[in-house]
């Protein structure tokens, strides 16, 4: 009883600590930006320092890495996939019914589908509180890492990669509207990595 009462603690903390973050960063503005950016450098400069700022691309490369594999196992284990794909297989039939209903004015099957509504809504909102629970999780690690990755590049606006097609580039150049090149590669990479680890532990069904 003890250690379940201690993991529900441990939990709503976590719960905590991530939206805060995550409203932190929304909300406060810049100085709370840098104030992460600069307590994270803590570890993180020492770890750039061995690789070398002239590398920081690679840096970028691993920590989208953490974060996607980070994030996949998050939801792997804190949401139920079999009732968020029965859901939306429910969903997809239910609106095929529907229509149908609707088109043939058959109001019987209408009054059906409209009590089933019902059951449809509560599953979605499960769906719905199931994702808010990742998404705190996530942010506690991706957000302080990227954070560290936007105080540094604000400091080093010189800082270039090589891009295929594209040669090389300064990171805090626009790259597709406002994302900068480094955003750019840091988001690339984390969908790629994330793609492969998803594919091998069968999360959502990928």
């Amino acid at each position: 009883m003890v250690t379940e009462t201690l993991k529900k603690q441990i939990d709503r903390f976590l719960l905590a600590f991530g939206f805060s973050l995550m409203f932190g960063i929304m909300l406060l503005g810049q100085e709370f930006r840098q104030a992460v950016g600069e307590a994270v450098g803590i570890f993180m400069d020492p770890v750039l320092m061995l690789v070398g700022e002239q590398n920081f691309h690679l840096i970028l490369l691993v920590m989208a890495a953490i974060t996607a594999i980070y994030a996949s196992l998050i939801q792997k284990y804190t949401m139920d996939w079999d009732l968020m794909r029965n859901t939306q297989e429910r969903m997809k039939v239910f609106q095929k019914e529907f229509r149908e209903a609707q088109l043939s004015q058959n109001t019987y099957m209408l009054k059906k589908l409209e009590d089933q509504r019902k059951e449809m809504m509560e599953d979605q909102m499960k769906m719905s509180k199931q994702q808010f629970k990742p998404m705190a999780y996530i942010s506690i690690i991706s957000l302080p890492l990227f954070m560290w990755a936007y105080y540094f590049i604000s400091g080093h606006e010189a800082a270039t990669m090589v891009f295929p097609f594209w040669g090389e580039q300064l990171l805090t150049t626009s790259a597709i509207g406002p994302f900068q090149h480094w955003i750019y590669w840091y988001f690339i990479s984390s969908l790629g990595v994330s793609q492969l680890v998803r594919k091998a532990l069968n999360i959502g069904g990928v």
